[in-house]
């Protein structure tokens, strides 16, 4: 696990090399330009109206009470009460607007999130957990929540009161302003001190959170496992370390940001001190009258209280900048690459597989496969076997394109597969996985995921296909069965009948199964294989197996080994050249080798 000074030194990512955060969420706005005007009518209204009252508050003391005019005086009180409430009204009006604002720009930025991860190729999910990225659609989407809905209403307020109370300071006595003023280089180096530390702490936040996160995800994913290896006590440390981590990073980041408001309370009372004091004088001197005295001190306090309010929303803003940068580089990263404008589409496939010298990695200078090449025709069923690791699943990847070749060419009907629609190309293809993933919703949803347009009748025969019509029609509500995630009510047997189905209704031309029947006990294999028999004629099947009885009547066995293949040819072939494909067998079923003879 990274500490916290590791991640906090990480290098930034294209996010922030393309601009900052602050620009790219302010981009954000421009579609709502109207309403950012009426926004800002409204805040310039409020803010008239909070630096208008204490002017009022002076005139009422040195026109009215201290010349004892009741009657000026109360007419007074009802401008100043019209004047505060006209700015409340535009108060309440601007913090709905923005609240309105705020959540139309997470919305779209959530959906934007969600289609860039569903169009994000394979290789991007290999190198990082699903629970970080799930924290950053939803816990780094919440800071800028906080930001949008709150933070940017109290800063507006705070940045134009601040504005008009300045003009109100010096149209009032300049003299007291500038003393007021004297505070502010103090001010701003506080700011710039503070800034600078906030941000790398609320960025570690976020990295720490994103930690938790993906560890959380992975152990309740896991948590069968953890009970069977008795490892829950190991993962609850390891739990309670990374928890540590993240509040050890907030309470640094809290740490530095509730020191900025004090330190501001100390700039203001300094700041009042200076005004009572020579305003004071000015008073006794006669320069200055009391009500002018008493508006300009409440002034003073409305001059930092904006300032206070900017320290709240300077938190916000660390924390949720952070969450921005994270949240763009996943907006940054590129997507699949798209189809060329006229590429040509895959409407009829026969389900002729080509390989040709192809190599691939997945990481640059590690190959996974090197010089494979093979032709399977339309029909024949092709079967991958080797030890674990040799790169069979990596060879059926390659086929529906969900990774592009590095060297070599995949065809399919003769064409590369990178110069037809990709759409298309999966359109003919349907893959069959060791552990089937089943989707919240009905089990006749999910059979029919593959194709939405399907009938309930072809739904059904399609189970029936797979002998799985009889399982289901047992449940309780048959085929109107809901599913928790993962579909865990059902048996890893169910699950893999209900995703034979899926693939059976998809009514492929290449059907590829990773290892489909390994949990799947003897007798429903035997049925499938049956079922299979029929689905298959006409069609090409990528079958990669470890249970070598499964694909004894296979047109063409690949023996991968080290990411090349070592041997190839049909069943009773290979076992007669006794290499590695009868050493497999014989390990699997105990036979002896034959005798070598003398």
């Amino acid at each position: 696990m990274r500490g916290i000074e590791s991640i906090a030194n990480a290098s930034q990512e294209r996010a922030e090399e393309k601009g900052t955060t602050a620009r790219r969420l302010l981009s954000e706005l421009r579609p709502y330009g109207r309403r950012l005007v009426l926004i800002l009518v409204l805040v310039v209204v409020g803010a008239a109206a909070q630096a208008g009252g204490p002017w009022l508050i002076g005139r009422a003391i040195d026109l009215y009470i201290l010349r004892g005019d009741i009657n000026g005086l109360a007419w007074t009180m009802l401008l100043l009460l019209g004047v505060y409430l006209v700015g409340t009204v535009a108060t309440r009006g601007q913090i709905q607007q923005v609240g309105s604002v705020g959540q139309s720009v997470l919305a779209s930025l959530r959906e934007r999130i969600f289609e860039r991860l569903l169009h994000l190729p394979l290789r991007y999910f290999d190198r990082r957990p699903a629970g970080d990225l799930m924290s950053r659609v939803t816990n780094d989407v919440d800071t800028l929540n906080q930001l949008l809905s709150q933070g940017i209403t109290q800063l507006l307020g705070s940045l134009f009161s601040l504005i008009g109370i300045v003009i109100a300071m010096l149209i009032l006595d300049w003299r007291l302003a500038l003393a007021c003023f004297a505070v502010i280089p103090a001010m701003l180096l506080t700011n710039v001190y503070f800034a600078r530390r906030a941000r790398r702490a609320f960025r570690t936040t976020r990295e720490t959170v994103g930690d938790v996160t993906a560890g959380l995800q992975e152990e309740i994913v896991g948590v069968r496992e953890a009970q069977a290896f008795n490892r829950t006590e190991a993962n609850i440390e390891r739990f309670r370390e990374r928890n540590a981590a993240n509040r050890t990073a907030n309470v640094q980041a809290v740490a530095i940001t509730s020191a900025f408001a004090p330190a501001i309370d100390v700039l203001g009372t300094l700041a009042t001190a200076l005004v009572i004091g020579y305003g004071g004088y000015l008073v006794v001197t006669g320069s200055l009258t009391v009500g002018l005295l008493t508006a300009f001190l409440i002034y003073v306090q409305q001059f930092f209280r904006p300032i206070q309010l900017a320290s709240q929303v300077y938190t916000q803003a660390q924390s949720a900048l952070a969450g921005g940068e994270r949240i763009y580089n996943i907006l940054d990263e590129e997507t699949e690459p798209p189809d060329p404008p006229d590429v040509p589409k895959l409407d009829r496939a026969e389900g002729r597989i080509e390989f040709e010298n192809v190599s691939f990695a997945y990481n640059p200078g590690r190959p996974v496969l090197e010089e494979i090449s093979f032709r399977t025709e339309p029909g024949q069923t092709i079967a991958l076997v080797g030890p674990t690791g040799a790169g069979k699943t990596t060879i059926a990847n390659l086929i529906p394109r969900f990774y592009d070749v590095t060297g070599g060419t995949v065809r399919i009907d003769g064409h590369d597969v990178r110069e037809v629609e990709r759409r298309s190309l999966r359109k003919k293809i349907a893959t069959v996985l060791q552990e089937p993933f089943l989707f919240s919703g009905t089990i006749a949803e999910n059979i029919g995921y593959g194709r939405m347009d399907a009938t309930r009748e072809e739904i059904e025969a399609a189970a029936r296909t797979v002998s799985a019509h009889d399982f289901i029609d047992a449940l309780s509500d048959g085929y109107d069965t809901p599913l928790g995630e993962g579909g865990g009510t059902l048996s890893q047997g169910q699950r893999q009948l209900l995703s034979f189905a899926r693939a059976v209704l998809a009514d492929p031309r290449i059907l590829i199964l990773d290892e489909a029947t390994s949990n799947i006990d003897t007798r429903t294999e035997a049925l499938i294989q049956e079922a299979l028999g029929t689905l298959l004629q006409g069609r090409t099947s990528v079958v990669i197996a470890h249970r070598l009885s499964t694909i004894r009547n296979a047109d063409l066995i690949l023996v991968v080994e080290a990411g090349r293949i070592a041997e190839r040819g049909s069943h009773a072939d290979l076992l007669e050249k006794n290499g590695l494909y009868a050493d497999l067998y014989r390990r699997q079923f105990r036979e002896p080798a034959p005798a070598t003879p003398s």
